[in-house]
């Protein structure tokens, strides 16, 4: 090697102590490139998950990646080689290493270019000065060694800081301190713990084809056998490349998809409702469906039975996955599931004979599955599948609710419109693969048109990310090298999420299935479940079939007129009043109107208290309803144009925002409620999910509005008045602020009473 070195720099004239010195230096540069190479190149091959262990895998992609550096190395030596008055060896090591890990990361080591292509040239200096100068200290080739010894100290001072950063969880810029306004606790009124263990034993178990050549379970493990079905209709993208490797990996193709299922059912006798879960996209390698085990136990032992399903094979690998297109085969797969119990529990020779109670079935599903579980809903109505009409439909089943845990929306290409079904949505505020609450607009779509009770509910969890609610996908919402800078500091722990989940899941399914209405307050004010909740920032988004809403500012584009004919709107003294479309922190669309109103009094042309009404031609009568329901979220204080106010903007802790809430009958008796008597609004919900502000941008804004939902109940003094003429938001206790409405409706005394 020192031959070959010695020959490249024959046509530079050095000393030859200097040419020693140089070779001795890039000597141990190269050991320190060829390290670095090695390192990206050997993790680079971890992403072909052939089934091969991942350390011989990783042992061939390092030995592709030297012989790479090498190729590169020694085609930019010719290239320089008599260019440039300086060796051109400097030249080849360093421009192959850079070319071998820009391959790395077209294929798979992917940095955002941002980050990439400054970071890189510092980390080879870096590695370059460290090795380099190590080398000749070791060898002691010169006879001034300051230099090399202070190159040595800075490199690695750098080398490690860099280390130090990407191995830190990072950091919580937004602290915030809020308690929620005390409400009656369920516990008190003894209503058990839905997140606690019920009475119920039960069994654990897996069915399947018996086949599978990947995993035990499904194969020789099951109890008991399925069939498979045929779904080419519904992913036509099942082939080329993608699908060459999947049946290569599988065993098995798009004509012959398994139905494998993990299952936890209660032990005894009578029929138990039935909860399908499915899992969303991870690697289809790194299997998915065994994270939900702590939502199968706990529903098993309070009498509900847990199919955890297994859609791994469709999910994405190192050649890509189907983005998206293939959301109507998770859907369907879902209702070929049910159709699988369906069969058996009429079977008189099955172990499931009248064991299951299909007709109370919830469908549920986590990130592309929770937008499946819906998809699968609508399906069930249908006759054909809607992208190909040569697929009939016959299912019918009984699903009386769905739920979607930080689910994707708009993967699949049709708006699924949800007619009087129950659902349930979770998100948390730190998913930094679903960065917002894409369930809250499924929650729109959500109607609810005959006489019986339904609900709809969406909790906003902040600090929760997105695989914290799977059990095997954890912290890190994306793989290296982008999980080394996902701020994960602020993220609440595996169990306080699993626990919020528990408890939310489970109150709706003894809510939907058991027809337990005893937990309706958790989806309200889920401060009347503290005690049974981790201390996290919850906010509650609510409606169910007995609210009538008379201004969802949806209907038109005439500011003055609500959802109802009996109803005009006006605003008085407001800085700030308009309606608009809402959008996420990325500027999509929340797929909702609402109302944003300001207020300012400390401007000299306020005369009297800023207000919005709302008034009804035809007076309310208040024998016809329990509540009043209002969506509510903080606005953006830059939209109050105040000079005065803007260096305020940006501070982390929000001013709290209270006003008065004023009902007037047609008689001119009034009576005011406080705001924060019945419910403090949370601040605004301020996060970054990267360690670097630089990445941070590519999700947009560092907050979004966010809905909580506030019940103002009918008390003694409100039933005092006649009837309801007026609402009037009066905003005389903060001196100036910016709020969201939305939602405004009137809770019925039932289902089937009316509200002109």
């Amino acid at each position: 090697m020192r031959k070959y070195f010695k020959k490249l720099l024959e046509p530079i004239q050095l000393p030859k102590d200097q040419s020693k010195l140089l070779i001795t230096f890039w000597s141990g540069a190269l050991w320190g490139l060829l390290i670095l190479v090695g390192i990206i190149t050997f993790f680079s091959g971890f992403i072909l998950r052939t089934g091969i262990p991942k350390i011989i895998i990783g042992l061939v992609t390092l030995m592709l990646g030297v012989l790479l550096f090498w190729i590169f190395r020694l085609l930019t030596a010719w290239f320089y080689k008599g260019i440039l008055r300086i060796p051109s060896f400097v030249f080849s090591l360093t421009i192959g290493a850079f070319l071998t890990i820009l391959i790395a990361k077209e294929f798979r080591f992917r940095l955002p270019d941002v980050l990439f292509y400054p970071g890189l040239p510092v980390i080879i200096l870096c590695i370059v000065l460290f090795f380099g100068s190590s080398w000749v200290l070791i060898k002691r080739v010169s006879t001034s060694l300051w230099f090399y010894r202070i190159a040595v100290l800075i490199s690695f001072i750098t080398l490690f800081a860099i280390a130090f950063f990407l191995i830190q969880d990072g950091s919580d810029p937004f602290p915030i301190e809020f308690e929620a306004a005390p409400v009656g606790l369920l516990s008190t009124k003894g209503i058990k713990n839905p997140g606690e263990k019920g009475v119920y034993s039960y069994s654990n178990f897996t069915y399947g084809t018996g086949t599978d050549r990947r995993r035990e379970e499904f194969g020789k493990g099951v109890s008991y056998r399925s069939p498979t079905v045929d779904a080419s209709l519904l992913l036509p993208e099942w082939k080329g490349s993608k699908a060459k490797w999947r049946e290569l990996f599988w065993g098995f193709g798009v004509t012959e998809f398994p139905l494998n299922g993990r299952v936890w059912i209660p032990k005894g006798d009578g029929k138990f409702p039935i909860v399908f879960m499915v899992h969303g996209n991870h690697s289809m390698e790194e299997f998915s469906d065994s994270g939900y085990s702590y939502l199968g136990e706990l529903l098993a032992s309070r009498g509900f039975v847990l199919v955890s399903v297994d859609d791994n094979f469709l999910n994405g690998t190192w050649s890509g996955d189907f983005m998206g297109k293939e959301m109507a085969a998770r859907a369907w797969l879902l209702l070929k599931h049910i159709e699988l119990w369906k069969n058996w529990n009429t079977d008189s020779s099955s172990s499931f004979y009248n064991k299951i109670d299909i007709e109370n079935i919830i469908v549920a599903g986590h990130s592309r599955g929770g937008e499946a579980a819906p998809i699968a809903a609508q399906y069930n109505n249908l006759a054909y599948f809607p992208d190909d009409a040569n697929m009939k439909f016959d299912f019918h089943f009984g699903i009386k609710g769905v739920v979607a845990i930080a689910p994707t929306d708009k993967r699949y290409p049709r708006r699924i419109h949800l007619k009087n079904i129950s659902y349930l949505s979770l998100q948390g505020s730190y998913d930094s693969d679903e960065a917002s609450f894409f369930g809250f607009r499924q929650y729109q779509r959500v109607k609810f048109t005959d006489s019986s009770f339904y609900l709809k509910s969406g909790l906003y969890v902040h600090r929760a990310n997105h695989g914290q609610f799977n059990s095997t996908w954890g912290k890190l919402d994306a793989g290296p090298p982008t999980s080394w800078f996902l701020n994960i500091k602020p993220l609440v722990s595996l169990a306080e999420q699993q626990q919020i989940a528990k408890v939310f899941v489970s109150a709706f399914a003894e809510s939907v299935l058991h027809k337990d209405l005893t937990y309706l307050d958790i989806f309200k004010n889920s401060a009347s479940a503290a005690n049974w909740l981790p201390n996290a920032i919850l906010l509650n988004t609510y409606s169910d079939s007995k609210t009538h809403y008379i201004a969802n500012f949806e209907e038109d584009i005439d500011i003055t007129t609500g959802s109802i004919e009996n109803i005009s709107l006006h605003g008085n003294e407001l800085a700030v009043w308009r309606e608009e479309t809402l959008t996420y922190r990325d500027k999509d669309t929340q797929g909702n109107n609402a109302v944003v109103l300001g207020w300012d009094k400390t401007q000299d042309s306020i005369k009297r208290v800023p207000e919005f009404r709302l008034s009804f031609l035809k007076p309310i009568d208040l024998k016809s309803i329990n509540a009043i329901f209002i969506s509510m979220a903080l606005g953006n204080p830059l939209d109050l144009k105040n000079e005065k106010r803007k260096t305020n903007t940006n501070k982390e802790k929000d001013d709290p925002i209270n006003f008065s809430i004023q009902l007037e009958d047609s008689l001119g008796h009034k009576v005011k409620i406080e705001l924060t008597s019945i419910k403090k609004l949370a601040p605004r919900l301020k996060v970054q999910f990267e360690k670097l502000n630089l990445l941070q941008e590519s999700y947009g804004s560092i907050w979004e509005p966010t809905f909580e939902t506030l019940e103002i109940p009918l008390s003694r003094d409100s039933k005092s008045l006649k009837n309801i003429k007026h609402i009037r938001f009066m905003f005389d206790l903060s001196p100036s602020g910016i709020v969201i409405l939305d939602d405004i409706g009137l809770e019925r005394i039932s289902t089937k009473s009316k509200i002109d």
